[in-house]
């Protein structure tokens, strides 16, 4: 099927998408946590990459029986924000038990370190390990978990428009910082908290971060981008369809041939010491030529994929030097331009900050 050249995202967390990947990592485990190590990942920028993602949670150690180590996604993201200039950066997030406004904070700071590179991959936290390590209660259920990413969705980009975008005056001449009329309470009463606003931080510089998550778990109005899985190309275009969304991005687990081994014998190799489960992914596993093919096929069904490679340090190689080129030279995909925002690169329009669109309609009411 032709259609729009596709976006591509990675993911990025840890050393891939197999829980025991670090045990064959180019790299021994106490690296795992330095910044060299954060740094290198970064390589994808170079591969073209239009956006890297990158996977965070509350599990206590020793909850697994692999390790499991990773220094917070945010931190992370503004360690990469600073070594890279191009591509697209987005932490997963998510709001069961964080504060929305500390995570809004957060958020914005990350898309100014950046220069309006950020995103936020919306997540749940399921696990009753997470409401211990935070001290919270248990959020239980799934209606309950729902209902926490909704208002957290719904506070943090309320608290992106809080800052009108020319709040900020800083005029030495006058000693004037902010015009706090251009300030505005988000006064937000929700089932189990309320938020007073405003923000701390400045509006974005894309005035509202792009937001990524899975539509069966967040309603498609707070969603920019749909994460969407189907475990074959029929199931992702039912769902890619059923989104609701303005850009939706399929889900696909890679495994890859090598030089050394096969993409089976690899992935064989790793189950001997955890399973890699399947879940609603599509996955490929097989040559750089095959995962061209597949990801070829979703043109004009989604318009980008989201690739989470069982180890990085052997299949982000092959997919940088195989199959990217493969599709920027045919067309299929497309890079991501330097000094865009990540908004421009999925052509999302920059928002209007609501507050000022509504002082705006108040004031034209006045004049008639």
């Amino acid at each position: 099927m032709s259609g729009p050249a596709l976006r591509l995202a990675v993911e990025l967390d840890g050393d891939g998408a197999h829980p025991a990947a670090w045990r064959r990592a180019a790299h021994s485990p106490d690296h795992l946590l330095t910044p060299r190590r954060v740094a290198r990942v970064a390589a994808a920028e170079n591969a073209g990459f239009t956006l890297l993602t990158l996977e965070d949670g509350a599990l206590p150690p020793g909850a697994t029986p692999d390790a499991v180590g990773r220094i917070g996604a945010v931190e992370r993201a503004a360690f990469l924000a600073a070594s890279t200039s191009v591509i697209g950066i987005a932490p997963v997030v998510p709001v069961t038990y964080a504060e929305p406004f500390h995570v809004s904070s957060q958020l914005a700071s990350l898309d100014h370190i950046s220069i309006g590179r950020a995103g936020w991959v919306v997540s749940e936290e399921a696990r009753p390990e997470a409401a211990r390590a935070w001290d919270r209660p248990l959020v239980d259920g799934a209606a309950a978990r729902a209902r926490e990413s909704r208002d957290g969705i719904e506070v943090v980009r309320a608290l992106w428009d809080s800052w009108e975008d020319d709040a900020v005056i800083r005029s030495v001449a006058t000693s004037r910082y902010l015009d706090r009329d251009r300030l505005h309470y988000v006064d937000f009463t929700g089932d189990t908290y309320a938020v007073k606003g405003p923000a701390i931080v400045p509006r974005p510089p894309q005035g509202q971060l792009v937001v990524l998550g899975r539509p069966d778990l967040v309603p498609a109005e707070q969603l920019d981008v749909a994460l969407v899985e189907g475990r074959d190309i029929a199931a992702v275009t039912a769902a890619a369809a059923a989104a609701g969304t303005p850009r939706t991005f399929a889900e696909v687990e890679v495994a890859l041939d090598s030089v050394d081994a096969t993409a089976e014998e690899r992935v064989a190799d790793l189950e001997r010491h955890a399973p890699w489960t399947t879940g609603g992914r599509l996955r490929h596993i097989g040559s750089a030529a095959g995962l061209a093919t597949l990801l070829e096929q979703l043109r004009g069904i989604v318009d980008g994929v989201r690739l989470h490679p069982l180890v990085l340090d052997e299949d982000l190689p092959e997919l940088s030097r195989l199959v990217l080129p493969h599709l920027f030279e045919r067309r299929h995909a497309v890079r991501p331009l330097p000094g865009a925002s990540l908004r421009i690169h999925l052509g999302l329009e920059r928002p209007a900050n609501r507050y000022a669109a509504g002082a705006a309609f108040e004031a034209l009411e006045e004049t008639r």
